[in-house]
């Protein structure tokens, strides 16, 4: 069998009889219609969307509510639609890991098109100005939002944009607002556009993103004083916020292996030339969460029908909150760290560890929540208990720390940040976050816990963070003499100036322990947290 429209007409006994649960919907019909005038087109063509975005839509393409699906579009790494998209017809293989061992296997088919978006792709531009469109969503990462570096200027490529203008910008957030101005000279019509990434406030930083390009654009005379105003107006464009939860790991060999014992062909992972790892299969957990600000002035997708709750910005914000800065988030970025340092090959294989485990619990339940606000949709409490219990632990769950610490520096405001401003300036009860922080500065040193040399995964501020700690060498404490301060100051990544609180001394406490030969990340974990 392969992942095949073809394979897919023809043999649909054989992939039932493999356990394999196929669309129920004309899958042609959707996709002319979808081509013709799109309701829905989605930027960031990973995993993400493919297990969950993408698999909601269907849902609703199941039960007969709509009859469009989603449009793809990848402005980053477009290898990944020649790769894992045209071959397969834009089908993927949804393979769902339960904490019981099973494997749940799911045809996804509501992406009729694959795009690699650009300020020139014809069909893209003819979709942007469809009137019938009504949201375009975006999964592209935290970094994907950055305008500018640590110290505040403008990041090269936003640069180019600026002086480019909208129908040669190139980056993600450029290229979102030249596309925004292509809709405005073509009808202005109304447009919701909603990042569902994984960060706080995601809402506001898209649409401050947005603005910042728009009016330099203006300043430089290459759009008019009307279009801000469009971008602006809440009755023509929107800037919704959003929770998602839902880990996707990495494909998981033994995922492949059990779909190529079924009979299923071309499951190989393989790895682009911009370092993203993906397959025509996508695994991922079961449980998953979306909650999204209820503001679509063209209308939405009724995927309150397939378990997505919309409400009021308050309430999203606060669910974010709950999930980014205690429940999930800060958890997996120390286990991220410290899974590193100590030579885990998976988080799951982390909850085992009960110094670990007592981190992550203090984090989450004696840190954090104290300080966490009831969304009033989802409890706090019982969200931690699975995430602890259930989620993190779930040895089916091929997570691994590499992965999970890709780009800390531009999470760690949101993850540690947030708990320790709303504590501030009373941070000296805060204990495990500062643990946290101080593993994550040993983790830069690019050295394990045995003094071995380890890739670090990538981040956009990497170089300078090491270049800031030049000098320090892991076993041997006594070449620290103070490289820290420059960034416990740095309140782009803490959201606060750290050395204006105890906490920086006891970051540094802890950091120069960690660095006292073998061993010394383990003992200082154990001292404090058992």
């Amino acid at each position: 069998m392969k992942l095949t429209y073809e394979s897919l007409m023809c043999d649909r006994r054989a992939w039932e009889e493999a356990g394999v649960r196929l669309p129920q919907f004309d899958i042609a019909g959707m996709a002319e219609r979808t081509i013709r005038h799109p309701k829905w087109i989605h930027f960031g063509a990973g995993n993400i969307f493919r297990a969950f975005m993408a698999k909601l839509q269907q849902r609703l393409l199941d039960a007969g509510l709509t009859d469009t699906g989603v449009i793809a579009a990848e402005a980053f790494d477009q290898e990944i639609i020649d790769r894992f998209y045209q071959p397969y017809d834009n089908l993927t293989m949804l393979v769902t890991l339960h904490a019981d061992a099973r494997l749940e296997k799911e045809i996804i088919a509501s992406i009729p098109c694959a795009i690699k978006a650009g300020p020139h792709h014809p069909e893209l531009l003819r979709m942007m100005q469809d009137p019938g469109l009504q949201m375009i969503s975006m999964t592209i990462t935290e970094k994907g939002y950055a305008l500018t570096d640590l110290k505040g200027n403008y990041l090269p490529f936003i640069r180019h944009d600026m002086e480019a203008g909208p129908q040669e910008a190139t980056s993600m957030m450029g290229l979102c607002t030249g596309l925004l101005y292509h809709r405005y000279t073509h009808g202005a019509a109304p447009l919701a556009v909603v990042s569902m990434d994984n960060c706080a406030r995601n809402g506001e930083k898209l649409e401050a993103a947005v603005i910042t390009i728009a009016r330099e654009w203006l300043a430089k005379g290459m759009v008019e004083e009307g279009f801000l105003n469009y971008l602006q107006n809440p009755a023509r464009i929107t800037f919704p916020w959003s929770m998602i939860d839902k880990i996707t790991p990495r494909p998981s060999e033994d995922v492949r292996k059990a779909l190529q014992e079924l009979g299923i062909e071309g499951m190989t992972p393989a790895m682009t030339a911009r370092h993203t790892y993906s397959a025509a299969f996508v695994n991922a957990e079961a449980p998953e969460y979306l909650v999204i600000e209820d503001s679509f002035p063209n209308g939405r997708p009724p995927l309150e029908h397939a378990h997505v709750y919309f409400t009021d910005r308050d309430t999203v914000n606060r669910t974010e909150r709950m999930k980014v800065t205690t429940c999930l988030n800060p958890l997996h970025t120390a286990l991220a760290v410290y899974g590193c340092l100590l030579g885990y090959p998976t988080i799951a294989s982390e909850m085992k560890d009960p110094a670990l485990r007592a981190l992550v619990e203090g984090i989450g339940g004696r840190e954090g929540m104290p300080v966490v606000v009831h969304p009033g949709i989802l409890d706090p409490e019982a969200f931690l208990r699975e995430v602890l219990d259930e989620r993190l632990p779930n040895p089916f769950m091929p997570d691994t720390p590499e992965r999970i610490a890709t780009d800390t520096s531009q999470k760690i405001p949101v993850r540690f940040g947030e708990t320790i401003k709303a504590y501030w300036p009373n941070v000296d009860s805060l204990h495990f976050i500062p643990l946290a922080i101080a593993g994550w500065c040993r983790y830069l040193l690019g050295v394990d816990d045995a003094l071995q040399p380890m890739t670090l995964s990538t981040d956009p501020m990497l170089e300078p963070l090491q270049q800031a700690l030049a000098g320090v060498r892991a076993g041997q404490p006594e070449t620290y003499c103070g490289q820290l301060q420059s960034i416990l100051s740095n309140r782009v990544i803490f959201g606060s100036d750290l050395t204006e609180s105890p906490l920086a001394a006891r970051i540094e406490g802890f950091f120069v322990r960690m660095l006292a030969g073998a061993g010394a990340v383990r003992r200082t974990l154990e001292e404090e947290v058992l």
